[in-house]
C-alpha cells in the first residue's frame, strides 16, 4: 500500500513533467521556410507585362481578394501563388487582348504581421521574408519583463478556417499572422 505522500509526490512530479515537455505545433499551422506564399489581402504586387507599359504596374491586393488591372479587369489573386497568378493573367491576356504575353509577378511587399501582449512595444509590423517569431519580438523592441520567454501563441488564418497554438521562438512567422506573448506566472 502506497502512502499519501508518495502518492502525492508521484501526482506532482507527472503533472510538473507534463508541464516542462514540449508541446507539439499543431498540424494546421505547420510551416516551413521552404512553402510557397500565398496571396492575400493587403499584399502588393509588381505585375511586368513585357512590351505593355500601360499594364505594367503595382497592384494591391484588395480586401475581395483581387486585382484591378486594365484590360482584364478584376482578377481574383487571393489563396494564388505569384506563380499561378502569372499563368492565370497569360490566359486571360492571351484569349483576346495579346498575341503572345509575358508577364512577371513579384511580390512588392508583404501584408503585416501582428504581435500583442508581454512586448515592449506590441502593434503591426511590415513583415520581412524568412522571419520567425523570434525576429518578430525583436521588432516590438523585445520581451517585457513579465513575458514568457520560450514559447509564444500564434493565430493564422488558412483560407477561411483560423487556426491558434504555441509555437517555439524558432518558428517560421508568415505575413498576416498574430503572435501574442503570454504572461509568466513567476
Amino acid at each position: 500500500m502506497r502512502s499519501p505522500r508518495r502518492t502525492t509526490a508521484l501526482a506532482l512530479a507527472a503533472l510538473l513533467a507534463g508541464c516542462a515537455a514540449p508541446r507539439a505545433v499543431p498540424p494546421p499551422l505547420s510551416a516551413d521556410f521552404g512553402e510557397p506564399y500565398v496571396l492575400a489581402s493587403g499584399d502588393k504586387l509588381r505585375i511586368n507585362v513585357f512590351g505593355q507599359q500601360n499594364l505594367t504596374n503595382t497592384y494591391a491586393v484588395e480586401p475581395d481578394g483581387s486585382i484591378a488591372m486594365p484590360l482584364v479587369g478584376r482578377f481574383p489573386v487571393s489563396g494564388k501563388t505569384s506563380d499561378q497568378v502569372r499563368t492565370g493573367l497569360e490566359a486571360k491576356l492571351k484569349s483576346g487582348f495579346l498575341r503572345d504575353p509575358n508577364v512577371s509577378v513579384e511580390i512588392e511587399s508583404y501584408r503585416p504581421f501582428f504581435i500583442l501582449g508581454e512586448v515592449t512595444n506590441a502593434g503591426q509590423y511590415p513583415y520581412v521574408a524568412g522571419m520567425t517569431a523570434e525576429n518578430a519580438v525583436a521588432i516590438a523592441s523585445g520581451f517585457s519583463p513579465r513575458a514568457k520567454r520560450d514559447r509564444v501563441e500564434l493565430t493564422r488564418r488558412i483560407g477561411e478556417r483560423v487556426f491558434k497554438g504555441e509555437v517555439p521562438l524558432t518558428y517560421p512567422i508568415r505575413p498576416g499572422d498574430t503572435i501574442n506573448v503570454e504572461e509568466r506566472w513567476f
